[in-house]
């Protein structure tokens, strides 16, 4: 925030939210010994296996918004610790599958509940999970997420005359 701006900018109050739960989400999974990341990764695989999916880590990464690399890096942790089996896909060799153990099962669907919890309390100023603001506010993230960004070039003297 600059000196005489009139408050907060959208992208600061994003960073801040995102922040904010990020740090409430890593507090109420670790005890199952899940990190935030973490969390995302087995909840999105738990849903995604629930609708007859067995997604390979590059579908994961692109369902959750996580760089692939960072999939993998994630899908190692959580298959040390015996939450995910990772397969080579039959049909691609390049290709990893994932898929969640029993215990892993388990754990995703404990941990589901903690964080549902969790977002009951951070919706409920809006008036909780089934309101009317909480659906629009849905809707307006959604918007957002669904805009493309990409970083402008500079127009500085190295850039200048360059397409």
């Amino acid at each position: 925030m600059s000196k005489g701006s009139p408050g907060p900018t959208p992208g600061f109050l994003v960073w801040r939210l995102a922040n904010k739960w990020r740090v409430a989400v890593d507090r109420a999974v670790a005890p199952l010994g899940l990190t935030h990341a973490q969390y995302s990764l087995v909840a999105s695989l738990y849903g995604m296996q629930r609708a007859g999916e067995r997604p390979s880590q590059r579908r994961l990464a692109d369902h959750t918004g996580l760089e692939a690399l960072y999939v993998s890096k994630l899908a190692r942790a959580l298959e040390a610790a015996g939450l995910i089996e990772r397969a080579r896909d039959p049909r691609d060799p390049r290709a990893v599958q994932l898929a969640l153990t029993e215990r892993g099962r388990a754990v995703t669907r404990q941990a589901i509940e903690v964080v549902q919890d969790l977002l009951q309390q951070l919706l409920e100023p809006l008036g909780g999970l089934d309101a009317p603001r909480t659906r629009a506010f849905t809707d307006e993230l959604t918007t957002l997420l669904d805009a493309p960004l990409a970083p402008s070039v500079p127009h500085d003297e190295r850039t200048k005359g360059t397409p």
